[in-house]
């Protein structure tokens, strides 16, 4: 029987921590808001080593400045204005990354563009020999 209470308790004991955890979901507090700045500041570090501070310069520093005052907005416990500006942090570096990694591709594609038509024109000068 002893066993069987103690089950009972500790189902019990489950069951308030799962309803206190969806509780502490529903409102708005700090650890969404924490989480949203994190990946944002996670995003801002991936497009800066993608190389967005010398190939996307205005959209990493937008993204920077909304990052810094996503945090700012966490510290004053305005934790909506810190989600949002969070969200908007995110695409900002989003779009940074990408745009760095759309010039990267482009300078190898012309670079390769210039290798095959240096190699054309040996190919030419070769045969007309």
């Amino acid at each position: 029987m002893n066993g069987q209470r103690f089950t009972q308790h500790l189902a019990g004991a489950a069951a308030l921590a799962a309803l206190l955890a969806l509780g502490g979901c529903a409102s708005p507090n700090r650890a969404p808001a924490a989480a949203d700045v994190a990946v944002s500041k996670n995003a801002v570090a991936n497009a800066v080593q993608a190389g967005a501070a010398e190939l996307a310069p205005a959209e990493i520093t937008a993204a920077r400045a909304k990052m810094m005052r996503a945090s700012e907005a966490l510290a004053a416990k305005d934790y909506k204005l810190a989600r949002e500006l969070a969200v908007q942090a995110q695409a900002d570096a989003q779009l940074a990354q990408s745009k760095a990694n759309s010039a990267k591709a482009t300078a190898a594609s012309d670079a390769l563009n210039e290798d095959l038509r240096v190699l054309r024109q040996e190919v030419d000068r070769a045969n007309t020999q």
